[in-house]
């Protein structure tokens, strides 16, 4: 249910994008590559999550939680690319204020990495339980849980660059 959620908020966010693109005042402009940069990121973070699940269903906890801290901190590198991403667009005049195309990349883009702040969290959850000596369950759920969300924000974030880039 929360992923067909995000899905139809963000259908809604781009279809609105195509709608407004055709605006007076809509103004087109490159990404800066530190979206590319980011998209890297992401998509080793994926790989990085997967093989994390794969060694805790192995119980292979001291590998499990190797990865899943690799996971997070690429998310974090993530996060650091798209906040330089912006950063650039500020130093080349590219601001709020009377631009409508950037204030759609800004709002699309922020929704997106609240997702992943939220994936964060929940990856460092992950983490503080993997070290619990109480209870050693090895109950997959919430990591497949976990995977499941992460890899789908991952391809969200392939399918808002590549709309990005190919809507103008």
């Amino acid at each position: 249910m929360g992923i067909g959620s995000l899905m139809m908020m963000f259908a809604g966010l781009t279809s609105a994008y195509i709608v407004k693109r055709n605006q007076a005042n809509w103004l087109t402009f490159d990404l800066p590559s530190f979206f590319w940069y980011s998209t890297a990121a992401i998509l080793l973070s994926s790989i990085t999550l997967f093989a994390a699940e794969k060694m805790f269903k192995q119980r292979q906890i001291i590998k499990y939680r190797t990865l899943i801290i690799t996971t997070l901190l690429l998310g974090v590198l993530f996060i650091f690319f798209q906040i330089l991403g912006f950063k650039v667009l500020s130093e080349n005049d590219i601001k709020l204020t009377g631009n409508v195309s950037y204030s759609f990349l800004y709002v699309i883009v922020i929704m997106h990495l609240a997702h992943v702040v939220g994936g964060l969290i929940a990856l460092m959850g992950l983490f503080a339980k993997s070290f619990s000596t109480k209870i050693m369950s090895y109950n997959i759920v919430p990591v497949e849980l976990m995977s499941t969300y992460w890899h789908f924000v991952d391809v969200l974030w392939i399918y808002l660059l590549v709309f990005l880039i190919m809507i103008r």
